[in-house]
C-alpha cells in the first residue's frame, strides 16, 4: 500500500521539473555528495527506495520524541517530503547551497556535516517545541509535526552566508545585507506559505548560527577532521565572524 502510494506520487510534475532544472544547471556542476543527496531524497519520495513507513508516519514532533521515543521520526523526518513541489523547491535550494559549500569543505566532510546538521535540526525542533509549549501553555507547539529538508537548508544558508564576503542579497524584492537575509527569508516564507514549519525553519537557522558563531562549530569541525583525516577549511571571512562573536 505504502509503495503504491509513493509510486503514484512519483507521477507528479515536481520530479520532472527537478530533473529538467538539474539538466539545465549542468549535471557535471553538481558535486557528488549533493547529487547523491538529491537523488536519494527523490527516490525516497518516489517509493523507489523501499522503507517500512509512509512519509507522514515519520513527521517529527516534540511529543513523539520526548514522550514516545520515536527515533525513527527523529532521524528520517528531514529526508521525507509532503508533496512533489515541496521536494522540488527543497532540492533546488540544496543544489545551490551544496554546489557552493561542498567544493570548499570536501565531499566526505560535507556529507558528514549534513548528517550532523540534520541531527542537530531534529534536536532543535524538539527543544523549541517543548520550550514554546512551556512558555505559552499552547500544547500545539508540543504536537506540531513536520517533515522535509528545509531546516537543514536554513542551517546551510547561514553557513554559506558566513563563508562569503559581506554583500547585499535580494530576498523577495528586499535588498538586505548577508546577516539579515536568512531572517527576512524566514519571515517571508512564514507569511507566504502559512503551512510551512516556522519552528523547523527557525530551528535550522539556530543550528546554523551555533555552527557558524560558537565553539560548537569548532567542535564539529574537529570531530569531522578526526573521522576523515581532512580538515574543513573555511574562508577567512568565516573565521572573522566566529572569532568576533566569541570575543
Amino acid at each position: 500500500m505504502i509503495r503504491n502510494q509513493r509510486r503514484q506520487q512519483a507521477l507528479q510534475n515536481g520530479i520532472f521539473l527537478l530533473g529538467m532544472q538539474i539538466l539545465n544547471y549542468g549535471l557535471d556542476k553538481v558535486p557528488p555528495a549533493t547529487l547523491i543527496g538529491v537523488i536519494a531524497q527523490t527516490l525516497l519520495y518516489a517509493g523507489l527506495i523501499r522503507v517500512p513507513w509512509n512519509a507522514e508516519d515519520v513527521c517529527i514532533s516534540a511529543v513523539k520524541i520526548i514522550k514516545y521515543k520515536d527515533w525513527q521520526s527523529f532521524f528520517f523526518s528531514n529526508f521525507e517530503h509532503g508533496s512533489d513541489m515541496h521536494l522540488y523547491y527543497n532540492m533546488l535550494s540544496f543544489i545551490l547551497k551544496g554546489s557552493y559549500l561542498e567544493p570548499i569543505y570536501g565531499t566526505i566532510n560535507f556529507a558528514l556535516l549534513l548528517v550532523i546538521l540534520s541531527i542537530g535540526c531534529s534536536a532543535m525542533y524538539v527543544s523549541l517545541g517543548y520550550i514554546l509549549m512551556q512558555l505559552t501553555a499552547d500544547y500545539g507547539y508540543f504536537t506540531a509535526c513536520a517533515i522535509g529538508f528545509s531546516a537543514t537548508l536554513f542551517a546551510l544558508k547561514v553557513i554559506a552566508l558566513c563563508e562569503e564576503r559581506d554583500k547585499l542579497h535580494n530576498i523577495g524584492g528586499f535588498v538586505v545585507p548577508s546577516k539579515l537575509a536568512v531572517w527576512l527569508e524566514l519571515i517571508l516564507i512564514h507569511l507566504l506559505v502559512p503551512n510551512s514549519s516556522f519552528i523547523g525553519h527557525l530551528g535550522g537557522i539556530l543550528v546554523g548560527c551555533l555552527y557558524s558563531y560558537t565553539f560548537v562549530g569548532e567542535t564539529i569541525d574537529n570531530l569531522i577532521h578526526t573521522i576523515t583525516g581532512t580538515p574543513i577549511i573555511h574562508e577567512e571571512q568565516f573565521y572573522r565572524r566566529r572569532n568576533r562573536l566569541i570575543a
